[in-house]
């Protein structure tokens, strides 16, 4: 992750901050993920969920990210935990790719370290914001 800034919702601030404090009563609590994740909220510029731009990845948003190395295109949902499924692509904002891509928005690339070394993408374009649908809680 870099400095560049990241822009989250309210709401979703919210329900990330809640997120943080519960997992402190869980396995998640030693995780480097949820320090990673409280980084990147810290840094992040906070709006209402009306005035997020509609280019910019927030929760509940359907994404195509390109990697950088291999030029392939991926779709992800980016969801809480409880909602995630690989295998639908529902990518948990715990795992560090959905850390990763947390207020990004189309044209940014962003890097998250793997066990094979550091992977780098590129928000090539967002399928679905609740917020530009109008969805302001979701």
């Amino acid at each position: 992750m870099e400095n560049k800034p990241i822009y989250i919702t309210e709401f979703d601030l919210d329900r990330l901050q809640k997120l943080l404090w519960e997992a402190q009563s869980t396995d998640y609590r030693k995780s480097e993920y949820l320090e990673k994740l409280q980084v990147e909220i810290r840094r992040a510029v906070v709006v209402s969920p009306q005035d997020i731009p509609s280019d910019v990845i927030t929760m509940n948003s359907i994404v195509s990210l390109k990697d950088m190395d291999t030029g392939e295109e991926e779709t992800y949902t980016l969801v809480f935990p409880e909602d995630s499924n690989l295998e639908q692509g529902k990518i948990s904002v715990l795992a560090p790719i959905g850390t990763a891509m947390l207020g990004y928005k189309v044209g940014d690339v962003f890097e998250w370290s793997v066990p094979a070394g550091t992977r780098r993408l590129q928000v090539i374009k967002i399928i679905f914001q609740p917020e530009a649908s109008g969805n302001y809680n979701l």
